[in-house]
């Protein structure tokens, strides 16, 4: 092959490897939708989970990170609490219990409603793959819904140097 023909190759390598490049910029803002699991697949939950998002993602260590649980129901519900419990690779490692009525407006109406639960987790967090079940019980400790989902937990160090 003579000099020109390697230095076509050399320059579509190049290009595709710009291209490639690109596209991952162009991509990486978006982030895959979290897949939420009921606890038990034929349960009828009168508290319908229609999606979570989890803002950042991944969960940045020592600053605030968001769970946004958007639900549906067909009743009224003036009070209760959520419960949740945190496992790191399988291994339970943290339970949660809060009112609902702090991480909802309530009373919650029939029909659309959104559970926003913010909290930061120590710098010290490892980072890795969390499961989080989530809870939601009446007044009454009747369950109104239990589903599951995945976040991790990214390896980037949050303690800064002032």
């Amino acid at each position: 092959m003579s000099a020109a023909g390697h230095a076509m190759d050399g320059e579509a390598r190049f290009r595709l490897c710009l291209a490639v490049f690109f596209l991952q910029l162009c991509f990486s803002g978006f982030s895959e939708a979290t897949r939420v699991a009921y606890c038990d697949k034929k349960g009828n939950y009168a508290v319908k989970v229609s999606g979570v998002e989890i803002s950042p993602d991944p969960v940045a260590r020592g600053e605030p990170a968001t769970f946004e649980i958007s639900a549906k129901t067909g009743q009224d519900i003036s009070g209760g609490k959520v419960v949740i419990d945190v496992s790191y690779f399988g291994i339970h490692v943290r339970t949660e219990t809060h009112d609902l009525c702090e991480e909802a407006s309530c009373p919650i109406t029939a029909g659309q409603f959104l559970l926003s639960h913010t909290q930061t987790l120590p710098a010290f967090t490892p980072p890795g793959s969390y499961t989080l079940k989530m809870r939601m019980e009446d007044e009454k400790n009747e369950q109104l819904t239990c589903i599951s989902f995945n976040f991790k937990i990214g390896f980037g160090s949050e303690i800064s140097d002032s």
